[in-house]
């Protein structure tokens, strides 16, 4: 491991900078037009398409209180994603949620399930394991009864690894990963720790076939179901942390082959532009190429929208407009291949006032969206 990471410390010295060219391209993704472009057939092309398809949103709590709501409505959010544990996952709760949320105007444009996402015994082949995958497909059967037809999936095998919280711009709070500091990953009150958190190293072939297997068994039920899976990269990507390779979804070349292997209409991306910055160099293609490829083959159906200091091998979670990409250009790029998903703010630094993080980074947000549509 201690190999690993001077190699790397001493590659990183000549990251890349981001490319800031865009390309038109053609169709909207599976979420469609908004309903008030669509209303608005009698108008040109040119207007019609000058209205925002992406579809800002909000991660919400599945059971937010009056003021949750309020917070929502005065911020001008219409769109939310969901997510819940195992023990309420199921039909009856994901229509429950779509109802709750449609009385107050707001629509839900996914619904994740904690219990069936980062899980150790479906990316590794251990005991369990179609029992999970079981337990995945009736999470996909059940959204697609609610009428829910998106839900983000994550595919890590120990966790989300970060390190000490350090702080950004005005010492607020911020997740951080330093490379040579990291022991430990972490997942919904799990922690993989040590130089071997599954006992032993596991080569790249064994994780490609074991998504293999899983994304076969997938793949049927989410196009019999109606529902749309985007596959979020690995956090952070593209190292080897804890004996275990970040292969697949740590690179752009793992994300065409992984789209490849799934070869379905209803499998694709939940691009965390985050964790893209977070890997730099080492995802074969920024992020601005990565949007290019992958949306103009409708196949990026969600993104998380998150700056960072610097690339791996230590960076900091910052304001958005504190990092080192220009989100501007990102935006402008998710627009020339008309992306048309939902788009919300991610792991945002801390602040001194309840709320008013998540207040600055969906009002930087809206003004981005707009002056890209304007």
């Amino acid at each position: 491991m201690k190999n690993n990471r001077r190699d790397f410390v001493k590659k990183s010295s000549a990251l890349a900078a981001f490319s800031l060219v865009g390309m038109r391209s053609g169709p909207s993704g599976i979420f469609g037009v908004p309903e008030s472009s669509e209303k608005d057939s009698g108008m040109d092309d040119k207007w019609r398409f000058s209205r925002p398809l992406m579809k800002l949103s909000f991660q919400a709590s599945p059971e937010p209180s009056e003021d949750d709501i309020r917070f929502l409505q005065q911020m001008g959010i219409e769109y939310v994603v969901l997510w819940c544990d195992a023990d309420k996952a199921g039909y009856d709760y994901y229509y429950s949620r779509r109802q709750l949320f449609k009385s107050a105007g707001i629509k839900i444009l996914g619904f994740g399930n904690w219990a069936v996402h980062n899980q150790d015994k479906i990316v590794l082949n251990l005991p369990g394991r179609d029992e999970k995958i079981e337990e995945y497909q009736a999470h996909i059967r059940n959204l697609g009864r609610a009428g829910i037809n998106y839900t983000t999936y994550a595919h890590m095998g120990n966790g989300i690894w970060s390190t000490a919280r350090e702080t950004t711009r005005g010492g607020a709070p911020a997740r951080a990963f330093n490379l040579e500091k990291a022991d430990a990953g972490t997942w919904i009150g799990r922690r993989f720790e040590g130089p071997l958190t599954h006992g032993r190293k596991y080569t790249e072939d064994e994780l490609w076939k074991n998504y293999e297997y899983f994304i076969r068994a997938v793949v049927p039920v989410a196009e019999e179901s109606g529902v749309f899976i985007g596959i979020h990269p690995d956090d952070p990507p593209a190292v080897e942390l804890g004996g275990i390779p970040r292969c697949i979804f740590s690179s752009f070349d793992g994300y065409k082959r992984a789209l490849e292997i799934a070869d379905s209409p209803n499998v694709g991306i939940c691009l965390c532009v985050g964790c893209w910055l977070e890997g730099g160099e080492l995802m074969g293609r920024d992020v601005i190429e990565t949007i290019k490829y992958f949306g103009k083959r409708n196949k990026i159906f969600k993104v998380h929208f998150r700056n960072v200091d610097k690339p791996l091998p230590h960076f900091v979670e910052t304001f958005l407009d504190n990092g080192y990409a220009d989100m501007y250009m990102i935006l402008e790029a998710l627009k020339d291949v008309d992306f048309s998903g939902p788009i919300i703010s991610d792991h945002v630094p801390g602040m001194v006032h309840r709320h008013a993080n998540s207040a600055f980074t969906i009002g930087y947000m809206k003004a981005l969206i707009e002056r890209v549509y304007s």
